[in-house]
């Protein structure tokens, strides 16, 4: 090869590299951010990145675009390996133009979603981008418009993870909002559709871009995104611990650790978990950290709707997702947030092969003309066609209260569970024993001398007959009541008899979930 042949590929290669030049890489890094490329070296295993379409150049030629040119065109792409295993990868480069979005940018980032599907591998997206390119018109909406529709045909197919680490408006929000995971960096991460500015022109309302659409803003508020990390580095951590619990694509099962924590630990510290006080809270997460493989639970959305819990787990070394009531947080009540964060989760795992384990102490759904008006009808039938719709082993323990619509919501026999559980502390009935007597022994309390006796009386018997586990597991809606203690090793030995589990289901183009 003659030598100012490679003098030149050599060349391009740096000038590449560097981006928008070392004043753009100086800027990025005084706003306590990485480069594109630093952040790809620092999430995929060390030399196993492979870029793809470095030289590829925009073809704009308005407003003097055809005299300007732009490294990598705003965006590096490609493929390594997290873990050992194969991820696809695109990290917009803010030192760039900004890293906003033209016509050859969206192309790049449609390749590599094109492989990542083809092969079956996760892809993951590090958005920090001004947004679409102005110059380029209808060329960078249209660029938008491709990779949305990817994402929607790669949704349940192979995990995408969306990381914001920089601002992200406008239309290209949607991208993150399609895909199923969404990570976010304190102070650093911004998401909306129209910034401060314009919500102060069009409503007169001030406020800051943190508070609008700041990384705690969208975990703790709005729901849209699922991890919040306080630097890039934890970010990218937090990332690789995820992966370890999802497969490669949805023809997969996740990966199979070796543990040695013991399938048939006996915790005694169950027994003695629920208060003698039937209104008295604990905390569900003592619960499942108890039960996980050591004590180790990764939760999603653990800002939002702290009413219910939903995260990851091992259980003998494989992954299980784990929805469960939170007595700590409105008593474990079911809302409008809380469905939607149960029902995408359950979908999720669904999607991905993944087990689900679902713990269950709620008292109904939350009374109130804002959760009505709010469509709390329309929001807990997700989870209830979520739980139906699911076809993974399901598997149900209900530790106290399971009461009306709400028991039928966390997943009971009729919703498909394939195993349920209950503690001899589980009430089942309609509703909770002191509403339930008032309704059906209200004459006979009223008649009574001592009305708050009879009262008392009237609550014992009516949990005595119908609000035990006993009733329940007469008629076979309980497959079992067990002793807390031997709550692990019971779920176990279910998830393993159930790995062989198969459902047929009718032939249809997709069901229509209460949206």
């Amino acid at each position: 090869m003659p030598n100012e042949k490679l003098i030149e590929l050599l060349d391009k290669n740096e000038k590449i590299k560097l981006g928008g030049g070392e004043k753009a890489i100086e800027k990025q890094h005084s706003n306590n951010k990485l480069t594109a490329r630093e952040r790809i070296n620092m999430l995929l295993d060390e030399g196993s990145f492979f870029e793809i379409d470095a030289f590829v150049e925009h073809r704009c030629v308005n407003f003097g675009m055809e005299k300007k040119h732009f490294p990598g065109e705003g965006v590096v792409t490609g493929y390594g390996t997290i873990d050992g295993r194969l991820v696809y990868i695109y990290a917009q480069d803010f030192t760039v133009i900004g890293g906003s979005l033209g016509e050859m940018h969206a192309a790049k980032i449609v390749k590599v979603q094109q492989m990542a599907m083809k092969v079956g591998a996760p892809i993951i997206g590090i958005n920090d981008s001004g947004g679409a390119r102005i110059q380029e018109g209808v060329d960078a909406l249209s660029g938008y418009a491709k990779i949305f529709y990817n994402n929607t045909i790669a949704s349940g197919v192979i995990p995408q993870i969306s990381v914001i680490l920089g601002p992200c408006a406008g239309g290209a929000v949607y991208s993150p909002a399609l895909t199923d995971f969404i990570f976010m960096v304190q102070n650093t991460s911004k998401m909306f559709i129209t910034g401060p500015n314009v919500i102060e022109t069009v409503t007169g309302e001030k406020v800051s871009a943190e508070k609008l659409g700041g990384a705690m803003t969208h975990n703790s508020i709005s729901g849209v995104a699922h991890f919040l990390d306080d630097s890039e580095e934890k970010c990218f951590e937090s990332i690789k611990k995820l992966l370890s619990f999802l497969p490669q694509n949805n023809l997969e099962t996740a990966p199979v650790k070796n543990v040695q924590d013991d399938i048939n630990r006996i915790d005694e510290i169950l027994n003695d978990i629920i208060p003698e006080n039937p209104n008295k809270a604990y905390d569900m997460k003592d619960v499942i950290f108890t039960l996980a493989d050591y004590k180790e639970f990764l939760e999603y959305q653990p800002y939002f709707a702290k009413n219910i819990i939903t995260g990851f787990m091992r259980l003998n070394g494989r992954s299980v997702g784990v929805i469960a009531s939170q007595p700590k947080v409105l008593a474990g009540c079911l809302d409008i947030d809380a469905s939607d964060k149960a029902a995408r989760f359950i979908r999720t795992c669904d999607a991905y092969n993944i087990p689900m384990l679902t713990l269950m102490d709620v008292p109904g759904f939350l009374p109130g003309t804002h959760q009505e008006y709010g469509g709390i009808i329309r929001h807990g039938a997700k989870m209830l066609y979520a739980y139906s719709e699911a076809t993974v082993p399901k598997v149900t323990v209900i530790t106290r209260k399971a009461y009306g619509g709400s028991y039928i919501a966390m997943s009971c026999k009729e919703l498909g569970a394939d195993m349920v559980f209950a503690w001899p502390t589980a009430e089942i009935a309609v509703m909770g024993p002191d509403g339930a007597a008032n309704i059906i022994f209200k004459k006979e309390i009223d008649e009574a001398e001592e009305k708050a006796q009879k009262r008392k009386e009237k609550i014992e018997e009516y949990r005595n007959q119908v609000a035990n586990p006993y009733t329940a597991a007469a008629r076979g809606y309980v497959d079992s009541v067990i002793e807390p203690a031997e709550t692990r090793k019971r779920i176990i030995s279910s998830f393993d008899m159930l790995m062989g589990k198969r459902v047929l289901r009718p032939e249809k183009k997709h069901g229509n979930i209460p949206l």
